[in-house]
């Protein structure tokens, strides 16, 4: 699976996703339920880079002190808004505010895209921002109307 970044607002931001071929029911599912995930913890605060207590201490974290006020005095880190997910031949797309989540959260979206890639779904290819010339984001319904305006 090759990951490409193009231009990214992370309060409007599509996810492209290239399957070898038009993805099954069953593929779809397993796509829809890992960017549910992702985008549930990011909801609720999951990526916030600020609090990453046990990742900072290392290797040994038995009988390690956990900071119960340290998620308090971080900055919240949220993400905003999901649309639905599209389909178009081989190609899937979702729209994201990821409001002030932190970029670990599109790591950790491309670890689990590339575990599910290698185990249930093909996936050859995932653009994070842009747009695909051949499929404009105007045409979606799952965004807010907002995001068009330019006033």
């Amino acid at each position: 699976m090759q990951v490409y970044f193009r231009e990214v607002n992370p309060f409007d931001i599509w996810i492209w996703i290239k399957f070898s071929t038009v993805p099954s029911r069953r593929e779809t599912e397993f796509v829809e339920e890992l960017f549910n995930s992702w985008f549930y913890l990011g909801k609720l605060g999951g990526f916030n880079a600020e609090n990453l207590q046990v990742q900072d201490t290392g290797l040994e974290i038995s009988y390690m002190n956990y900071d119960q006020d340290g998620y308090d005095r971080s900055l919240l880190a949220l993400m905003h808004n999901m649309g639905e997910f599209e389909y178009q031949g081989v190609w899937g797309r979702c729209w994201f505010d990821l409001g002030t989540s932190d970029a670990i959260a599109i790591d950790v979206l491309v670890n689990a895209l590339t575990q599910l890639g290698n185990e249930y779904v093909t996936i050859e290819e995932v653009y994070i921002g842009g747009e695909n010339s051949d499929w404009p984001v105007e045409d979606s319904n799952t965004r807010p109307s907002f995001i068009y305006d330019n006033n």
